[in-house]
């Protein structure tokens, strides 16, 4: 008498788990990696968080290069590129160390070309309680 076997109709999930998780541990390794921006050290200041809203923002490195968004540009052309950008919110983004006096021109310019609102972005201050 011959014994007939049955499929085997469990689905051994195991090797699927083991293979989710690695895809996990992947995606959040290089997650942080795909930021892109211009890396700059802000300071540190108590305040909100900005909205998602439609703005320009001006960033100014350490070695004193000048960004609208991500696009370099220098003080000279940063009338030109905002003179057909009116009624934005413009951000100032500076480095820590940039001296005051290249912060104070920029802003000079800004109020030249019209802009009278200018919110400076700074990093929150940590507080360890």
């Amino acid at each position: 008498m011959q014994r007939r076997r049955q499929a085997l109709s469990e689905i051994n999930v195991t090797p699927f788990v083991d293979v989710m998780l690695v895809l996990l541990i992947i995606f959040m390794v290089t997650a942080p990696l795909l930021q892109q921006g211009i890396d700059i050290k802000l300071p540190q200041a108590k305040g909100k968080e900005l909205s998602p809203t439609e703005r320009v923002i001006i960033t100014i490195k350490k070695d004193g290069k000048m960004y609208i968004d991500k696009s370099l540009t220098d003080i000279n052309m940063l009338k030109t590129n905002l003179a057909s950008m009116p009624n934005r919110d413009v951000f100032l983004k500076a480095d820590k160390d940039v001296p005051y006096g290249v912060v104070v021109e920029v802003m000079g310019e800004l109020r030249e070309i019209g802009i009278e609102r200018l919110g400076i972005i700074t990093e929150p201050r940590v507080r360890l309680q």
